[in-house]
């Protein structure tokens, strides 16, 4: 394991999902200073990631072709100046086309990341995991980004929220112009010069399973605050707490889960993650408590993404001869489903309540268990420096 490549590009994963979480934490300042409707706001979400889920597949395909590796600084550098333009921009079509620059970028940065990230972390999940966080813990500075440099009606001073992709930008020079700063490089081009064949059949299982996952997780994460406050009483404040435990239960869950690959295999990580999720799901949607509530919101963020790692690995390994396509899928495609089926559970809640509709994703979770319990899997190819050549 490369221990400063690792923490180097856990960094730029921080860096770039902090502009990520930045698009959603800049919205209400623009609601408020530029007068943006509910469908205005709709429109930028979907700019900001409809289109970086189409295209992260393409990007992926692109960096599969050579070593494409300045596209790590490029994306989040990208993402950071549509960030800039859409705070500083005048008109909303500006705002628009800024905000979908910013998702292009943050398309183009995920799947050479996350390849060079399992190269520097060899075999180990743990290092695919603490990878992983660093995009979660970037996105969770957003808000408190957001507020400091434009809060008070300062869009004007979006251009502050450029600075951290500027420092880690400089820091990527300086750690690349190191011989040292990517170990082994000749020796992973040499044990992938002749990749095993794509799996596309056990590939395209685990893509399902991930959409089966996304549509559940997503619902969570819009409904569960409203659950909390109008199904169980809860207050306002309440109500963001569990989104805030949701979150960073999630991150614990990443973690939890490439330690427990590391020890008992990612299989293991991925069936306990399906099979654990569902009665922590069944039990936030059957408590009347509260406190009961917050419990299981907590145990189903952690099983939820005790999966999470071990997935990204072995969609690589599924197709070693296009690890960084695999990624852009499985990351960027595959999830999004999740996003674009929440209207229609919004629909469903309206007629029949948030708890008929978390017990309707309850149902589609069991598919995705189902799914997940007939995976494989699919040992990677290891050179003699202990990179993954998959």
């Amino acid at each position: 394991m490369n221990k400063k490549r690792l923490g180097l590009l856990t960094g730029t994963h921080a860096v770039n999902d902090l502009y990520q979480g930045l698009v959603p934490a800049l919205l209400p300042f623009m609601v408020l200073e530029r007068g943006y409707s509910y469908a205005a706001v709709s429109g930028l979400m979907l700019a900001a990631t409809g289109l970086s889920s189409v295209v992260q597949p393409l990007f992926g395909a692109y960096a599969d072709r050579a070593h494409r590796g300045w596209l790590v600084p490029t994306g989040f550098l990208v993402a950071a100046l549509g960030v800039v333009l859409a705070g500083m921009a005048s008109t909303y079509f500006a705002t628009w086309v800024a905000i979908a620059l910013s998702g292009l970028g943050i398309a183009a940065y995920h799947p050479p990341a996350t390849v060079a990230a399992r190269a520097a972390g060899g075999t180990s999940q743990k290092a695919m995991s603490v990878f992983s966080v660093g995009g979660t813990v970037g996105a969770s500075f957003a808000p408190l980004l957001a507020a400091l440099a434009v809060g008070g009606g300062a869009l004007a001073r979006s251009y502050l929220l450029g600075i951290p992709a500027v420092l880690m930008a400089v820091l990527w020079l300086v750690a690349s112009a190191r011989p040292a700063a990517v170990p082994g490089a000749a020796a992973a081009r040499r044990s992938q010069a002749a990749p095993a064949p794509n799996h596309w059949r056990a590939f395209g299982l685990l893509v399902a399973t991930i959409i089966c996952w996304s549509i559940p997780y997503v619902t969570v994460l819009s409904m569960l605050s409203l659950h909390m406050t109008r199904d169980l009483g809860g207050s306002a404040f309440l109500g963001g707490a569990v989104l805030t435990a949701f979150t960073a239960s999630g991150a614990v869950g990443t973690l939890l889960g490439g330690w427990l690959g590391d020890r008992r295999g990612r299989m293991t990580a991925i069936r306990a993650g399906y099979v654990l999720m569902l009665p922590m799901l069944a039990g936030l949607v059957l408590v009347q408590s509260v406190p009961l509530a917050l419990v299981f919101t907590v145990l189903l963020g952690v099983a939820m993404f005790l999966p999470f790692t071990a997935q990204v690995t072995l969609a690589q390994d599924y197709l070693p001869r296009n690890p960084a396509m695999a990624s852009g899928i499985t990351l960027g495609l595959a999830l999004s489903v999740g996003g674009m089926a929440s209207p229609l559970f919004g629909l469903l809640s309206d007629a029949r309540g948030l708890a008929f509709t978390l017990a309707t994703v309850l149902g589609v979770l069991c598919v995705a268990s189902t799914l997940a319990l007939r995976l494989r899997d699919r040992a990677p190819r290891i050179d003699e420096q202990g990179l993954a050549a998959a």
